[in-house]
């Protein structure tokens, strides 16, 4: 009997999802209805072949987290989680100097010390979690190479939160170092 049962519910399924696909599609063309930029795509997304010195952040009002300080366990995030959608909406870039948080705002830019070792990054926050208990914040790859979690996975952590000026002065720091030229060492 329990055999049977699950054939008919089987075959019911089956039915059901053919018959849905068969079913004419009510969507309407809402295209007008998004706001768009002016390269005509939706907002909130990137524009193909931007150059990152021309980059702007997604909201430009970066939130002031000043008064932000906390410490605890920092892990990072790579190739698994790479060209997901973060909470923010962007698709996530394991080499690109970002975060997840539980409750800072997102767009928001953080210091993180590793207090093992006395490296410091900023970062900016895009995304929630970490969902691991015992961890105030995960890093991308590239922001855990640079305080060196690469191979311990974890470190001890001090996060301190930046004014808007802060977070811009660093940001520009940061793009002036991408842009500078690579020289060979003899």
């Amino acid at each position: 009997m329990n055999k049977r049962f699950r054939r008919y519910l089987g075959t019911f399924f089956t039915v059901a999802v053919l018959g849905g696909c068969a079913l004419p599609s009510t969507q309407t063309n809402t295209a007008s209805a998004v706001p768009a930029n002016a390269a005509g795509a939706p907002l909130g997304f990137e524009v193909a072949n931007k150059p990152l010195a021309n980059a702007e952040p997604i909201d430009p009002k970066i939130p002031d987290v000043s008064n932000f300080k906390q410490t605890g366990r920092a892990s990072w995030y790579g190739k698994r989680f790479a060209g997901r959608r973060t909470a923010n909406g962007e698709r996530f870039d394991m080499n690109a100097m970002t975060a997840a948080h539980k409750t800072l705002p997102l767009a928001s830019y953080v210091r993180v010390t590793n207090t093992t070792n006395q490296k410091s990054v900023i970062v900016r926050v895009n995304d929630r979690g970490p969902y691991v208990r015992g961890r105030v914040i995960d890093l991308s790859y590239a922001a855990g190479r640079k305080l060196g979690l690469q191979h311990v996975g974890t470190a001890r952590v001090r996060i301190e939160g930046l004014t808007p000026q802060e977070a811009m002065a660093a940001r520009a720091e940061l793009v002036a170092d991408a842009n500078l030229p690579k020289t060979s060492q003899p």
